[in-house]
């Protein structure tokens, strides 16, 4: 027995400095990143508020990393040509995706089938409200609020533009209208901007959107913001009551819509945890302060606990509310 004893004890060292490179290089490659340019995909055009926030806060990670990051947009089908190109990359924290709720959440419901499957194939970073898309409706309707408005829908036909069939703004007619019991009619638009010139001109009533978006018909009194989703009013729109205090119980208007940083699968938990702290510094910036105060939003990123904690939460409500629209998937 005794002699077996030395064979035992080089046997169990053998075994344990065999087991130490499974784990080493992983924590090693962690420590040396970033060692090389880092490559952010947006799923959407150059320009639009996605993009503006990928290089806003693509440049605060860049001053803080010590290396480039490349802001690369690849807009199609819904976000989904960049997300299906991040899902096949390495996961090594040198390619990332800024995508949007859509791509994460509604496609799924929108398309029949998708290149990717965002519950698997991506590792959640960092999140950051898309903004309260307030109604706004023609100041000819005459009226200043929800209940108002609810009455003039009942005496007359009402047509809301959205910027999107399965959109946020798409979801609010709906729910206004099984709230309500209302017929009001859902007037589909590619983008905002078409859709607010509509409505500047009095071919619809009304539609939710951006504040950004709809400057110039606010700006013009043509417009009037008569309620605004989520649990809290919007700073920019501070006279504004939200659905909830107006009476809807609808979860539509409670739940945000969000943009995010996303990456592979398989990223090293060291390397999201960094990523997520820069995003919640960055949020504090002069740069993103000044889109967040233009685009009326008034929450930063946040870190990829409390990204993961809403997308668990709001994600199964966001997916119900588009199914409830009834949709034929593409």
């Amino acid at each position: 027995m005794p002699s077996n004893v030395p064979r035992r004890r080089l046997l169990g060292g053998l075994a344990a400095a065999a087991a130490l490179p499974v784990f080493a290089p992983r924590t090693a490659f962690a420590q040396a990143w970033p060692a090389k340019p880092i490559r952010i995909i947006v799923g959407y055009p150059a320009g639009g508020l996605t993009d503006m926030f990928a290089r806003a806060y693509g440049e605060h990670l860049s001053q803080r990393l010590g290396q480039p990051v490349v802001v690369e947009n690849r807009s199609g089908a819904s976000g989904s040509l960049a997300a299906a190109a991040v899902k096949q990359a390495a996961p090594d924290g040198y390619t990332l995706m800024f995508t949007i709720s859509t791509t994460m959440l509604m496609n799924r419901v929108l398309y029949k089938s998708l290149p990717y499957d965002a519950d698997k194939d991506f590792v959640l970073i960092s999140s950051m409200s898309a903004g309260h898309l307030p109604l706004i409706v023609h100041k000819s309707l005459g009226v200043s609020n929800l209940k108002e408005f609810v009455e003039y829908a009942r005496r007359n036909k009402v047509s809301l533009g959205t910027y999107a069939a399965g959109s946020y703004s798409h979801i609010a007619v709906a729910e206004l209208n099984k709230f309500f019991g209302l017929n009001m009619e859902a007037v589909h638009y590619r983008g905002e901007a078409p859709m607010w010139q509509d409505l500047m001109a009095g071919v619809i009533q009304g539609g939710s959107g951006s504040v950004a978006a709809a400057s110039a018909v606010l700006q013009a009194g043509v417009g009037i913001p008569i309620a605004v989703p989520r649990t809290r009013r919007m700073s920019k729109l501070p006279n504004v009551p939200t659905f909830i205090e107006q009476g809807v119980t609808s979860k539509a208007f409670e739940i945000d819509g969000f943009i995010c940083l996303v990456g592979p699968a398989g990223m090293p938990q060291e390397i999201v945890q960094r990523l997520s702290d820069l995003m919640v510094e960055g949020g504090k910036t002069e740069r993103v302060q000044k889109i967040l105060t233009t685009f009326g939003i008034d929450d930063a990123a946040v870190g990829h606990e409390e990204f993961k904690r809403l997308y668990a939460q709001d994600g199964p409500v966001w997916i119900e509310l588009v199914k409830s629209l009834g949709l034929t998937p593409q």
